[in-house]
């Protein structure tokens, strides 16, 4: 069985709450595999931008503590669910 060959994708992306959240980097056999994975994390998410990265990001460009500081911020603004 052959390896199924993952890329990497960059995301620029504004959160429901209007933050803008550079340099997310995304795993995925594709783009569209790797944006669903996006919107997992951030649900009503707008991307801003998307593109296949080339060669591996440097180590600051998936900050996870600055996604989970970044998502448990929204939840405490006590902002209304969207449709």
């Amino acid at each position: 069985m052959l390896p199924v060959e993952m890329k990497k994708y960059g995301f620029r992306i504004r959160t429901r709450g209007g933050s803008v959240v550079d340099n997310l980097t995304i795993q995925g056999r594709d783009r569209d595999e790797a944006e669903r994975k996006l919107r997992q994390v951030y649900h009503h998410c707008t991307v801003l931008e998307a593109r296949e990265l080339a060669e591996a990001a440097p180590a600051d460009a998936s900050d996870v503590e600055g996604v989970i500081s970044l998502i448990a911020d929204e939840g405490r603004r006590g902002e209304p669910e969207g449709p």
